[in-house]
């Protein structure tokens, strides 16, 4: 299990609305993070390098966030100097035809890194415990018991080698309601408006039950959850990236070997 203060322990109690979403660590602030996030990512870069080398194991990081939570700025900030070759990014929409005829996990577990790459999941499996359920887009009886299935499908991954990272960007209220005028007022923010975000906006309640549930139910030894306080944008910045290479640094992953006979091999 990693050690985080921001990493819910399975089978605690959790209260989404006692948690401080503007809480800066030990920073003063941006300039005094600032170096330590470009620390964690130059670190990252090297352990992606390693990870897509050895290809004995591989990396899902998956994102959930209310709208305007900070998802797309994670993935673009934290990921922004690892190698692309070894790196996929997946953002689950509304299923298609396809996907509905199969089960809710089908589609999830085709996107899952092979492995030696980094997975990033924009929106997840947890999509099926949390719109749909606010939605009633499915009874309670089908939605209950989707977290032992997800875990059961999480601890698949682990033991086949994927390490497995979960992050909740947690966002007042108020400061949605602040990225959403930034939105409306940007012209260059504005294609990322939806009328349906103040509709969604409007069962903020209800979704922050549901999110504690699927927090609480599903961070396991094997796929934990980690509430990360995101008001700041920068702070999420090191808190994702500081958890990160906290968990890739002890597997003490390594290149492979050289060919034999590599030290008489001349280039002519």
């Amino acid at each position: 299990m990693i050690k985080s203060a921001y990493l819910v322990k399975p089978g605690s109690s959790l209260k989404l609305s006692k948690l401080d979403t503007s809480d800066q660590g030990h920073f003063k602030d941006k300039a005094d993070a600032e170096s330590a996030v470009e620390k964690n990512l130059k670190k990252l870069d090297k352990l992606q390098n390693v990870m897509y080398a050895e290809a004995k194991r591989s990396l899902l990081v998956v994102f959930q966030a209310m709208d305007a939570g900070g998802k797309d700025g994670a993935v673009d900030h934290v990921f922004s100097g690892i190698n692309p070759q070894g790196c996929s990014v997946t953002s689950f929409k509304a299923p298609t035809h396809l996907e509905l005829a199969h089960d809710y996990l089908w589609r999830i577990h085709a996107a899952a890194p092979s492995k030696g790459m980094i997975g990033i999941f924009n929106r997840s499996h947890y999509e099926s415990v949390l719109v749909e359920r606010v939605k009633d887009l499915v009874p309670k009886s089908v939605w209950s018991r989707r977290y032992q299935q997800i875990n059961a499908f999480e601890k698949l991954l682990a033991d086949e080698g994927t390490i497995i990272l979960k992050f909740f960007l947690h966002i007042s209220r108020k400061e949605q309601k602040a990225r959403m005028e930034s939105r409306l007022t940007d012209p260059s923010k504005n294609w990322k408006f939806s009328p349906q975000d103040l509709v969604e906006r409007e069962r903020w309640d209800d979704y922050m039950e549901a999110y504690q549930d699927a927090l609480k139910k599903c961070s396991t030894a094997d796929a934990p959850w980690i509430v990360v306080p995101s008001d700041h944008k920068w702070f999420r910045n090191w808190v994702i990236s500081d958890t990160i290479v906290r968990a890739l640094e002890p597997l003490g992953m390594k290149y492979p070997p050289p060919a034999p006979g590599i030290e008489k091999i001349k280039v002519i």
